[in-house]
């Protein structure tokens, strides 16, 4: 069993909206998993919600603008800030600086892994089907430093 998850040793994937380096996969885990997401300049995910996991993001770097809810509500973020996004809840995060935003995301499983989707990879599939975006782009087989050097 694993405890230590170094964030110099991820498994890198370059979405067309965002990056996220996976430190700790849902598969080595009973109810969460962690990454790195990297948004560069005016970098955006799409507005997107989950059914089933609540979110929790720790701003690392860069500025960035939370749109969340129905009324698409806008709130700044910045260094040392922590995001809560709830389950079902619509939102997006932007970069709203000059340089990338970069924050630790913790997905939170409300009725435990995903069943459908075990493996952060097997997610990563299903968001490029969705998508239109090529899995064989996104990721990338080089492991990147990130935190921690």
């Amino acid at each position: 069993m694993k405890f230590v998850f170094p964030t110099s040793k991820t498994k890198h994937y370059r979405f067309p909206t965002h990056t996220n380096d996976l430190v700790l996969d849902r598969a080595d885990a009973e109810t969460s998993e962690v990454f790195v997401v990297v948004l560069e300049p005016g970098e955006a995910p799409p507005f997107h919600k989950h059914d089933d996991t609540e979110q929790i993001f720790y701003i690392l770097e860069g500025r960035g603008l939370l749109r969340v809810a129905a009324k698409k509500q806008l709130m700044p973020v910045r260094p040392g800030d922590v995001v809560r996004i709830p389950r079902t809840m619509f939102h997006s995060i932007r970069c709203d600086g000059k340089r990338p935003l970069v924050y630790l995301a913790i997905d939170c499983f409300t009725s435990g892994r995903p069943k459908a989707e075990p493996t952060w990879d097997s997610h990563a599939r299903v968001m490029c089907k969705r998508n239109g975006w090529s899995y064989t782009r996104v990721v990338k087989p080089q492991r990147r430093k990130r935190l921690g050097n």
